[in-house]
């Protein structure tokens, strides 16, 4: 027994390079549809014709587009995250995640040539909600099973994993600034940067390709397996040295035996249910305080990100209004949250246990108001407090801080609080939690932002 506790080393840590990379690649497509909100904005600015008794008055069609990005991105999160409870027994995780893969690729694809085809506002705002739909389905599934997959690994790879999906914001927002700062025309510049993720896309694809064959990842995810064969393994054979040399001869099993209601020997069956997974609720139960953690964070993340922050002026004109809402909305949160990710890395304070961690979870909700009252346009009912830049800056580094921090705790601190043999199971709920937290905040966002 001893020589299979002997794990492999992780060399040159390629493992948790893959993981990063696994990681960077489940957020590209909600990044980089939502970092492009200025491309898609300014190809629905199309007008509607409204008559009045007087004449005929051109008026601009609103899109809500940040609105209905952040909801059709995050509603199939939710639905196809609670399928792959259901497809993970019965879809291997090889398919599900290279296939999602795969699908990411072709719809980022499909992104990327629609930039060069002109086509009618309405059915441009159609089409792309389409994509935002089905790119983010595959990537529920593919969020899933990764989750699942990297909570039977030592906790670090929880955090490197999370820390790579932190990195795909500020990956995007990068990729966004490149291509404004661009000699190059606005198509272009907008099909050099929807090329970007498909490179991404293919990198992830080699990178989960990598890792089913690296010997380090193989001792851990066919662990859970490996222990319950040998632990069957070990018991039949001590039963069946034991039950031979019992003077009656006594078959395994029999109520006579020494010790226990059914003596010292167990049936099969009942090794199977020693050694089977908790049932979904009773991991539930036990990490039911993260579960609420992670859906509160991003229920007050989502809310008013990016639908209230993407609409905030700078106080300041000439060429920084161009770069003012990639650099101090989506380039600092998305720095930010990576930072928050991972620092858990070294600081894990307050601990699982300390009521202290929901209590500063919720005080997040604060947040929600501060970015409102910052310089939104166009607004309808809220005063403007904070009207310089640096003010809303400053909100939106502690905004993202807190928010990549508490999320990346509350998602490693789960498989932390269950049986080894139950953490795929804990990562799978976590990250049911996790997609209702941002379909929440999704659906708060309209409210939200019509009240300003």
């Amino acid at each position: 027994m001893n020589g299979r506790t002997d794990a492999p080393q992780d060399r040159g840590w390629l493992v948790g390079i893959c993981f990063f990379i696994l990681g960077l690649g489940t957020l590209l497509p909600w990044n980089f549809f939502m970092t492009a909100s200025l491309y898609f904005q300014g190809r629905l600015n199309g007008t509607d014709a409204t008559k009045w008794s007087n004449g005929t008055e051109a008026v601009r069609k609103e899109y809500y587009f940040n609105n209905w990005m952040t909801l059709l991105s995050q509603l199939p999160l939710l639905v196809f995250t609670l399928l792959n409870s259901f497809l993970y027994q019965r879809i291997s995780a090889a398919i599900r995640i290279a296939g999602s893969l795969v699908f990411i690729l072709l719809l980022f694809i499909l992104t990327a040539v629609l930039v060069k085809v002109p086509m009618e506002e309405d059915r441009f705002f159609s089409v792309t909600m389409a994509t935002i739909w089905f790119i983010n389905s595959f990537g529920a599934v593919l969020q899933g099973s990764l989750f699942g997959l990297v909570g039977l690994l030592p906790q670090k790879y929880s955090a490197i994993f999370m820390s790579g999906q932190g990195l795909a914001g500020t990956f995007a927002a990068i990729a966004m600034l490149l291509a404004i700062a661009s000699d190059a025309d606005s198509e272009t510049a907008a099909l050099g940067y929807f090329i970007t993720p498909c490179v991404g896309t293919l990198v992830t694809l080699f990178s989960y390709l990598l890792l089913s064959r690296l010997e380090f990842a193989q001792h851990y995810l066919n662990k859970s397996n490996k222990y319950e064969a040998d632990t069957t393994d070990e018991q039949l054979k001590e039963s069946s040295i034991v039950g031979n040399s019992k003077p009656n001869g006594h078959a395994m099993g029999e109520p006579d035996g020494p010790a226990g209601p059914k003596g010292a020997f167990l049936s099969l069956e009942e090794v199977d249910m020693e050694e089977a997974k908790a049932s979904v609720m009773e991991v539930f139960k036990k990490i039911w305080v993260m579960a609420f953690c992670v859906t509160f964070v991003f229920t007050v993340t989502l809310s008013v990100f990016p639908a209230v922050t993407a609409d905030v002026e700078t106080s300041f004109k000439g060429k920084w209004e161009r770069f003012f809402i990639s650099v101090c909305c989506f380039l600092v949160f998305n720095l930010g949250d990576w930072f928050g990710r991972t620092v858990t890395t070294l600081i894990q304070w307050p601990r699982k246990e300390a009521r202290l961690f929901p209590v500063l979870v919720i005080f997040r909700v604060g947040f929600i108001p501060l970015l409102m009252l910052c310089n939104v346009q166009k607004r309808a009912f809220l005063p403007v407090i904070f009207s310089h830049d640096a003010a809303f800056t400053v909100i939106m580094i502690l905004f993202a801080l807190s928010s990549g921090y508490f999320v990346c705790l509350s998602m490693s601190y789960a498989p932390q609080l269950v049986a080894q043999r139950d953490a795929e199971t804990a990562g799978a709920l976590m990250t049911f939690f996790l997609a209702l937290g941002l379909s929440i905040g999704a659906g708060l966002s309209f409210p939200l932002r019509a009240v300003v």
